[in-house]
């Protein structure tokens, strides 16, 4: 089972920036992928940002150019640098992704951080 560690979220004015941290660990599997996904009041779990083993990564649309994900030194870290945010950014940011072993692929998730972004 994948342990996730999350950090980084916070109040922040429009236009201004934050930086989260996400660490996962726990498994000998591989990690196919490790992201950020955020879920605002009476919305479904929507991708932000994620980063493959590969390292290519993709993007919402309503965040290229503001966000960007990058690999942390540890294993299985990432961080979501954000900049430019909008009060639309507000959410529950979950850090998650999926593992697998021989034959089954599953889904991980963190707590969730709130990022919350005033006018």
């Amino acid at each position: 089972q994948v342990h996730v560690v999350e950090s980084g979220g916070g109040l922040v004015q429009a236009g201004g920036s934050l930086r989260l941290s996400c660490a996962a660990s726990g498994t000998t599997f591989s990690i196919n992928a490790i992201g950020w996904y955020r879920q605002a009041p009476g919305k479904q779990r929507e991708l932000v940002a994620t980063m493959y083993s590969d390292s290519s990564t993709n993007y919402a649309d309503s965040v290229k150019g503001r966000f960007t994900i990058s690999r942390g030194n540890a294993k299985n870290t990432v961080y979501l640098q954000m900049n430019n945010l909008k009060p639309d950014d507000t959410a529950v940011y979950y850090c998650g992704g999926t593992y697998s072993d021989q034959s089954t692929e599953y889904v991980y998730w963190g707590q969730g951080t709130q990022v919350t972004v005033s006018s």
